[in-house]
């Protein structure tokens, strides 16, 4: 039985898996942006920076991993393809 239904489109176990581009870059720095905001939020709160300061650094921060990320989400990707018979 296959592990995960949703991981060729719905096909059957033997069916390939059909070819996806990475996600837009603003999901990449959305995503980035939210999971910099929870990893510093506490910190920056213990130190009394304001809240907007920590949402303007939390989409600094995204902005600058979104390549990265997006990078590495292609090369999963690829890996994936390469491994479907």
């Amino acid at each position: 039985m296959n592990a995960d239904p949703g991981a060729n489109g719905g096909a059957g176990p033997g069916a390939p898996r059909l070819h996806r581009d990475p996600r837009p870059y603003l999901v990449h720095v959305a995503v980035d942006a939210l999971i910099a905001f929870c990893a510093t939020v506490f910190l920056l709160w213990l130190f009394g920076v304001p809240f907007w300061a920590m949402i303007v650094i939390a989409w600094v921060l995204g902005f600058a991993a979104a390549p990265f990320t997006r990078r590495w989400e292609q090369r999963q990707l690829d890996e994936r393809d390469a491994s479907t018979p």
